[in-house]
């Protein structure tokens, strides 16, 4: 029995390598891409079955890359994964190709539980799965630590915070 392919499209290399040594112990054979360029170069030689792609690809939109992979194969399943979900984003997604939205935190179970529904779940959680502040604070510090080319002093003062402030939050978590 051949070994599933799974793509990563994840601009985060720490994540990324989490994701992919979860989903190798768990048979699958793994390829990442820490954007659309990537994505091209690996389509050319790879037929993957399966991709997870994260929403925000530095400066650009996952939403680009789920439309590129549905081109590529109309049979690929692919799951969205973001720390910033949204109602718009979600739809736009799904319209584009995306067979499943999962917002973060989610787990190797929770993308290979969505690889294997086919359609949607009628009994699905309405309230949803909500973020710890702290999550929600790391993901705005992080995403404004990329916007600026994770230059601190002018991430800070987009965060009304004191330098020094950012600096010591920074020890705490490690930014890739």
């Amino acid at each position: 029995m051949t070994q599933p392919l799974l793509l990563i499209v994840e601009d985060d290399d720490a994540f990324a390598r989490t994701l992919q040594r979860s989903f190798e112990r768990r048979g699958y054979r793994v390829l990442h891409a820490s954007g659309l360029a990537d994505v091209e170069l690996l389509l050319r030689s790879h037929r993957p079955g399966f991709a997870v792609v994260d929403l925000k690809l530095g400066g650009s939109s996952g939403l680009v890359c789920v439309q590129q992979l549905r081109a590529h194969d109309a049979a690929m399943k692919i799951v969205v994964l973001t720390g910033f979900a949204s109602i718009a984003t979600a739809v736009e997604a799904i319209k584009l190709g995306a067979d499943h939205y999962l917002a973060k935190p989610s787990n190797s179970d929770d993308i290979e539980a969505a690889f294997a529904r086919d359609g949607g779940d009628p009994d699905a959680p309405v309230d949803g799965r909500q973020s710890s502040i702290k999550t929600l604070e790391w993901e705005h510090i992080h995403q404004t630590l990329v916007e600026t080319d994770f230059n601190i002093s002018e991430a800070a003062r987009r965060l009304g915070m004191h330098r020094r402030t950012l600096a010591r939050k920074l020890e705490k978590r490690q930014v890739r």
